[in-house]
């Protein structure tokens, strides 16, 4: 198994570049506020390890009780949010990363998302994303009707500029030295 990526520059309406915009600060916002709580557990449980190990998270549903303006973004960017935060953690306590550290605006700013129950879609110069309709976006290459997305990353640059990225996995034959068609003979 191999993983190929693409990357397509999309060109958002006013509009979508708003709701895009909110989705960039709400997945920074419950990545930041998430943080901060288990900043908070590690300070209570900074000696025992495995006590803070124990712990449950906080999920970004238990925000939007709080902060109702979330419901309003895709909850799958948000629980991904939750996910990079977990897997954060996981290196941080694995000794390969320092001390996970809050999201901030000027940044890159990116979210990324699940595909569940057809919500996206690639047609035509078009993409479908959750709660953002159809987005026009530069295909400057075919995608083989045998790849199917699952995930996906939208970014922003610095510059404005919006991006398209997702990538899957492509069954490579296997070979052996001896095979005529082989990929390195």
């Amino acid at each position: 198994m191999a993983n190929k990526a693409y990357q397509f520059r999309l060109y958002p309406t006013k509009e979508q570049e708003q709701r895009l915009t909110k989705t960039f600060g709400c997945v920074r916002f419950v990545y930041n506020k998430m943080l901060e709580e288990r900043i908070q557990m590690f300070e209570q449980f900074k000696d025992d390890q495995e006590s803070l190990k124990q712990q449950t998270c906080p999920t970004p549903a238990k925000y939007k009780k709080e902060f109702p303006w979330l419901k309003e973004v895709d909850s799958l960017a948000l629980a991904n949010a939750q996910l990079n935060l977990q897997k954060a953690f996981q290196h941080f306590f694995s000794g390969r990363a320092g001390f996970p550290k809050f999201k901030n605006r000027k940044a890159k700013q990116s979210y990324t998302t699940n595909v569940v129950n057809g919500n996206m879609k690639l047609s035509d110069g078009y993409i479908k994303l959750p709660k953002l309709k159809w987005i026009k976006l530069k295909q400057h290459r075919e995608i083989p009707a045998h790849h199917i997305i699952k995930a996906c990353t939208i970014t922003k640059t610095k510059t404005g500029k919006y991006y398209y990225f997702y990538s899957h996995r492509v069954r490579t034959s296997t070979c052996t030295k001896s095979s005529t068609n082989c990929c390195w003979a």
